[in-house]
């Protein structure tokens, strides 16, 4: 639209609204600030602590035992339920705060014309309609559309994710251009760099392109993970199983003539020994161990859940700039006297040097040209931290590699627009009017005569004009960002003489490369998303061993969601996206069934950062991008995500040990009760004799097994954790060698517990201290056959071997205490230990030959 119909469109004009036209237009449609959804209060998050099939199960024994007055059993139970919640709720009650965030983009005042006359007006109080002042270094308030502008140049990195500032004018644009291309707007939350404008309110609030990310980022669901959904299913598919069972050893016990109350007893100890009652706790325990792990190495997690996510990640899509790259312009190469001079280092740091054929270059012979780059140039470079343009400051930074200063007196000044493309100083140089110019290539070229050689002008000829034109060609293909440089003493501008070109990119990272690699080993592809041109992006992916398939912006609006699904397996870079397409590209790859990680620093990754599986902000993110990630590097170096996929991968392989270590023994707990029930062990009196109490069961499997198995959170990883494939989405927690192992190594428990029960019949406390005994050493043998699937000594982990001496000794203050006799109705032992020394080595063996045997079955390493 022109500016009169934007303006009559808007019921405004030139001089801005009337006070009065400006409250009313405020009262009407609200102030100009981001409005949030209601946050869920500090008791629902609690009380959401519940919402678990395994605590459900537990809630029901809890009560049954109040009820039978097992007051001890009830205590216990209960304990167990209220530390799950506790700690859950104080891991999970982090108030969302990306509405928060963004609302600090806003300026807190801006220049306004009211009434005619020009004034400052808090930006709450901006409305549609309203004209804005802005100069350089100005916050912009509200979208808003450009009625006049002189040299503008306004920073959109955080909104769009270009490297550089772009320029901005009054002019009508193609109406199918994205939020990038619209030359024309102003939008709320970026920055002026340079130059002035005044621009018309269009959109205020939600209606603005950061309110619109605002409502993508609150719509966004909260996430499930991987092992949450598991956990639910296997809780759902245990639960079913224990009433089942405990259903039929009640119905079986009454039809033989046993009590109810004593028969419920006995179906409560099993449903006790079926169930890991530790496994919430110890699972919340295992991922806060791992992240205070992942906190040294530079990985900060906002969300616990998330920890294990990062081990089934398969897709990582990467925004360009700042986390595969330096966010930092820089010089590469130098085009001057013939000679095409490589520049090494990177970002804003000083040190670097000059090459030409592969040697180290005397820069003398360029001091014009770098001398010409200083004055022709308004950047400020104060250590690496950088005030102006970044291509400006980049110039800096090379000057200062070559050793030259140059403060000489500025007289005048043509700023840099996009219509001339070119910039003009004049500076006084021992008496000397000199002028200085630097721009396009292309521009600067028409305007040049004369070529400098060795410091003295001579007169340029075609056969140099062409090959100079050829060689900006050559690096623009390349993605470099071209300048050309000149200079005169003539009163004439016409007549330059021409000083070199310098092609400059933002470069990637150092470590980059190497970090992509150990993705690719790990069976990981990582995507390039970006709001560069196509050109830019395919250049760093090149040199980063990405892909060559590139899609913009403009294609995706093109491709139906069912097409995008199809063809984002093949693609690997997505150039000049917006928000929307963001969104778009993380819902189709997750529909194709990956687990999909998204990094991002910038305001246009959060809705991103927010949908996807786990999203990883960096360190100087925008607090948006911080708020709505999962997860921080505290640093921006891209191997962090790879190490903290290895962390992920390594929480998650412990997280199945515990529970193949507590199933298998939970096994074993419960077929020892079935069959012994099955059996119909007597005590002296004729009533059923079981081997275990429903007390000594829950000691077993919170303290005896509860301390090994939180020693297997600190486990070390597998050496071969990062050459494996991620794990699918559809792989359950229990795989077909896990579920073999609990069966058989849980009916060789049962068979070696049953076996001295019984030898110690009709003495039922003295068989049930030995059965209690027997499971507690089997089990802590069971630890090391666990670990040993994944290749792991037994001396690797101080904590486990503290643990095992811990519940060792535990166990025998139960047996030779006298409140541990009390409590658990157990009785001292003596040479019984020979026996159970004897059945636990022979356990042992045969599990191991067992184990072995499954691997080789199930052609699977857990």
């Amino acid at each position: 639209m022109s500016k009169g119909a934007v303006l009559r469109e808007l019921g405004s004009k030139a001089t801005g609204l009337t006070q009065k036209e400006a409250e009313e237009r405020l009262h009407q449609y609200g102030p100009n600030q981001l409005t949030e959804k209601k946050k869920a209060s500090a008791l629902k998050v609690f009380l959401s602590q519940f919402k678990s099939f395994i605590v459900y199960i537990l809630i029901a024994a809890f009560f049954v035992s109040l009820f039978i007055g097992e007051f001890i059993d009830a205590g216990v139970i209960a304990g167990i339920i209220i530390l799950n919640a506790v700690l859950g709720f104080f891991q999970e009650f982090k108030a969302e705060k990306s509405i928060e965030a963004l609302k600090k983009l806003t300026a807190p005042n801006t220049v306004v014309i009211r009434d005619g006359k020009v004034r400052e007006e808090s930006s709450l109080h901006v409305v549609a309609g309203d004209i804005l002042e802005l100069e350089e270094g100005a916050k912009i308030p509200a979208d808003c559309y450009i009625i006049e502008s002189h040299n503008l140049k306004v920073d959109e990195s955080a909104l769009t994710g270009e490297s550089v500032p772009g320029s901005k004018k009054e002019d009508v644009t193609d109406k199918e251009v994205g939020v990038s291309d619209r030359t024309n707007m102003l939008f709320s939350g970026t920055i002026i760099v340079g130059g002035r404008a005044k621009a018309v309110v269009t959109a205020t609030a939600m209606k603005t392109e950061i309110g619109k990310i605002a409502d993508l980022v609150q719509s966004a669901e909260q996430k499930i993970t991987p092992l949450q959904k598991k956990l639910q299913k296997f809780g759902i598919k245990l639960g079913i199983a224990v009433i089942v069972i405990c259903v039929v050893i009640l119905i079986m016990g009454l039809l033989r003539g046993q009590e109810f109350f004593h028969m419920l007893m006995i179906s409560i100890s099993l449903a006790v020994a079926a169930v890991p009652e530790g496994l919430p706790a110890v699972v919340t325990i295992c991922l806060a161990l791992g992240v205070q792990r992942m906190i040294k190495k530079n990985v900060l997690m906002r969300r616990l859940s998330s920890v294990e996510t990062l081990g089934s990640t398969n897709v990582i899509c990467s925004d360009k700039t700042g986390t595969l790259t330096c966010n930092e312009m820089t010089v590469r190469l130098i085009y001057a006297n013939g000679k095409l001079i490589q520049v090494t280092g990177a970002g804003y740091s000083s040190e670097g040097s000059f090459l030409f054929n592969h040697k180290k270059f005397d820069t003398k012979e360029l001091r014009k040209l770098f001398e010409t780059g200083v004055l022709c140039n308004n950047a400020q470079v104060e250590g690496e931290r950088v005030i102006g343009d970044p291509t400006e400051a980049a110039l800096l930074v090379t000057a200062k590699k070559a050793g030259v200063k140059s403060n000489y007196k500025r007289l005048d000044e043509i700023p840099f627009s996009s219509d001339k493309k070119y910039m003009t100083t004049i500076n006084e140089i021992k008496g000397k009017r000199v002028m200085h110019v630097k721009g396009a290539p292309e521009i600067i070229m028409k305007r040049c005569v004369f070529i400098d050689k060795g410091g003295r002008p001579s007169h340029l000829s075609k056969q140099e004009r062409k090959k100079i034109l050829d060689i900006n060609e050559a690096m623009a293909k390349k993605a470099l960002r071209v300048l050309a440089f000149a200079y005169t003493t003539k009163a004439k501008p016409e007549e330059l003489v021409f000083l070199g070109l310098m092609a400059m990119i933002d470069p990637p990272r150092d470590e980059v490369r190497e970090a992509l690699l150990r993705c690719e080993n790990a069976g990981i592809r990582v995507v390039m998303i970006t709001g560069d041109h196509a050109l830019t992006a395919k250049a760093i992916g090149s040199q980063l061993g990405f892909g060559q398939n590139a899609v913009t912006g403009a294609e995706l609006d093109k491709m139906s969601d069912k097409e995008l699904i199809k063809q984002c397996k093949k693609i690997d870079i997505y150039a000049r996206v917006n928000p929307e397409h963001k969104m778009r590209i993380v819902e189709a790859l997750k529909k194709r069934g990956n687990v999909v990680a998204m990094t991002g620093d910038g305001v246009n990754d959060a809705p991103a950062l927010k949908r996807s599986d786990i999203g990883i902000a960096v360190s100087d993110s925008t607090d948006v991008a911080k708020e709505a990630a999962d997860m921080l590097l505290t640093d921006k170096h891209f191997k962090h995500i790879v190490n903290a996929v290895e962390e992920g991968r390594g929480i998650y392989d412990n997280i199945k040990k515990f529970i193949n270590y507590m199933l298998s023994s939970n096994m074993g707990e419960v077929l020892v009760l079935f069959v012994a029930i099955m059996i119909g062990f007597r005590d002296s009196l004729g009533k059923i004799a079981i081997p275990l109490l429903a007390v000594q069961i829950l000691w077993i499997n919170l303290v005896t097994d509860g301390l090994p198995a939180l020693a297997l959170g600190v486990d070390p990883s597998s050496p071969n954790i990062m050459k494996q494939r991620p794990r699918k989405k559809k792989d359950g927690i229990i795989t077909k060698n896990m579920g073999l192992n609990i069966i058989v190594i849980g009916a060789l428990m049962c068979v070696a517990v049953l076996a001295l029960f019984a030898k110690y019949l009709p003495d039922v406390a003295k068989a049930q201290t030995v059965a209690f005994t027997t499971i507690v050493v089997l089990e802590i043998v069971r630890v090391q056959m666990i670990r040993s699937q994944y290749k792991i000594s037994f001396f690797s982990n101080k904590w486990l071997i503290g643990a095992i001496v811990v519940s060792l000794l535990l166990q025998l203050a139960v047996i030779y205490l006298p409140i541990g006799n009390k409590l658990f109705k157990t009785v001292p032992l003596g040479l019984e230990w020979l026996w159970i020394i004897g059945v636990t080595v022979v356990v042992f063996l045969v599990g191991r030959y067992a184990s072995q045997w499954i691997r080789t079955y199930t052609h699977e390493l857990d």
